[in-house]
């Protein structure tokens, strides 16, 4: 079987990918020498009446609901042809910051919509990767052949519109999908030409498998991510501590820093120190979980060169010690265990108070009987959905189902299933009062609105004024 690249982006109502939503998807296939396969994607799909967008989202896009409405598709219509069409056998999904902000859109959005919402990416020779961590670790290790840009600060940055301008390569309209699609492209194409040998490397390391592999067998080794420093390029040598005990998942030590203040603390003191923020006062524990399964930049230390040794500011010897350290206090380990139990416990919690279906993604896998259901679901007559839910034992498929069918097949509604919806989007938007969704979203506009705004920034503030008029629903007018 063939691989292809998939490149892809996404322009969403918020960040948020439980309850916002994709407004714009494009994609491009391309062969594994990144030359372009057909024709690209660029899909609109429509915003459901019961999300109200995040104004400062749509000031960067530009996409507004209205366009959403007038020239999109609805989600159904779009993870059947995203199912059908792009997600073929053999597709590799690579975006600029894919794995941790698009691949979670486009679950949650399959997970909405009755589709089985991790297969796309492993079944069938699928898998995905992100340029983004590869791109770090490039400019950590290897920088050669690609001129690396600065922020505004003076400190590095890979951010995709700076590293197209930093390199001439042309991206005009950023942050509209496809012109972000294509500039991940280009900068790909650069990464492959100046440094064939560490593009492949991390290229074929991606599956998690592999990522397993090379963390059970190297004592230390180097980690890239944006959880690092930026002055040492999100770049740093990390112990493996454990292993996660519920997910392909290691527990990864930072070498910067000295162990020993940390050995003593209890398991409770330890998780503490592991949630405080970088701005807050305290010591940090400088932990972090590493996931095989989401293409983590990793590389064993023997790829150090000198070089690359000051440029991330490595001091072999420190790392060393640190590393014994940690060797010798098997104990030290013991509470890290059990400082993770204390923290995923406190995790787990909030996906069991979630309220919101739409926010229940990761309670539980589907089993065999309830995959049964989703391509049922998907395949019966919207007129008749009401029919299955007497055949429905899942609670989190029970609530799904009136709202799918509220959101894509309006025009099928009975009076008391509008009733409902209806009923469903005036708790949702105004439930809390000056705290509610609507409050926190009439606000965000009059703060814009008081900030000078240009004719495009107007034009697009007085577009969501009219749009959230518009869905008010009927018990609220």
């Amino acid at each position: 079987m063939a691989l292809t690249f998939y490149f892809y982006d996404t322009e969403t109502s918020g960040i948020r990918p439980s309850s916002d939503r994709i407004m714009q998807f494009a994609g491009r296939r391309t062969g594994l020498d990144l030359v372009p396969i057909g024709e690209p994607d660029d899909i609109l799909i429509q915003l459901p009446p019961d999300v109200l967008p995040d104004p400062y989202a749509v000031l960067i896009h530009g996409i507004t609901p209205q366009q959403t409405l007038q020239d999109g598709i609805t989600e159904a219509d779009f993870c059947r042809y995203f199912n059908d069409n792009i997600a073929t056998p053999g597709t590799i999904f690579v975006g600029f910051n894919n794995v941790r902000f698009d691949d979670e859109f486009v679950r949650y959005t399959l997970y909405r919509n009755f589709y089985e919402p991790y297969e796309w990416q492993w079944k069938d020779d699928r898998s995905r990767w992100d340029i983004l961590d590869a791109l770090r670790m490039m400019r950590a290790l290897r920088p050669s052949g690609i001129e690396w840009p600065f922020d505004d600060k003076g400190g590095p940055t890979v951010r995709l519109e700076s590293m197209t301008a930093a390199n001439g390569i042309g991206h005009e309209n950023a942050h509209t999908a496809l012109a972000d699609v294509d500039a991940t492209i280009a900068i790909a194409k650069l990464m492959k030409q100046s440094q064939p040998k560490l593009f492949d490397y991390l290229l074929n390391k991606r599956a998690k498998k592999d990522i397993a592999e090379l963390v059970a067998h190297e004592e230390v080794f180097l980690y890239t991510s944006g959880k690092y420093a930026g002055e040492t390029l999100k770049t740093t040598v990390v112990y493996p501590l454990l292993s996660h005990p519920k997910r392909d998942a290691t527990i990864v030590y930072d070498l910067r820093f000295d162990p020993t203040p940390f050995l003593n603390m209890n398991a409770e003191d330890l998780a503490i120190a592991w949630r405080l923020k970088r701005d807050e006062p305290g010591t940090r524990l400088p932990i972090k979980t590493l996931q095989h399964n989401r293409c983590p930049a990793i590389a064993p230390l023997s790829v150090l060169d000198a070089e690359s040794k000051k440029r991330i500011a490595i001091d072999v010897d420190q790392i060393s010690k640190h590393a014994e350290t940690l060797k010798n206090n098997p104990e030290f380990k013991n509470n890290v265990a059990r400082a993770l139990g204390i923290l995923d416990e406190q995790q787990e919690q909030l996906y069991l108070v979630a309220s919101d279906v739409d926010s229940q993604l990761y309670q539980n896998f589907w089993n065999q009987n309830e995959k049964q259901q989703l391509h049922t679901i998907r395949s019966h007559a919207p007129a008749t959905l009401a029919e299955l839910l007497p055949k429905i034992h899942n609670k989190r498929l029970q609530q799904l189902l009136p709202l799918y069918k509220a959101r894509n097949y309006k025009e099928f509604l009975t009076p008391e299933e509008y009733d409902a919806y209806e009923s469903y989007r005036s708790d949702k938007l105004y439930a809390g009062g000056p705290a509610s969704i609507y409050a926190k979203f009439v606000t965000q506009l009059q703060q814009l609105s008081s900030q000078k705004p240009n004719a495009k920034t107007e034009y697009l503030l007085t577009e969501l004024q009219l749009y959230a008029e518009s869905i008010l629903p009927a018990n609220n007018l």
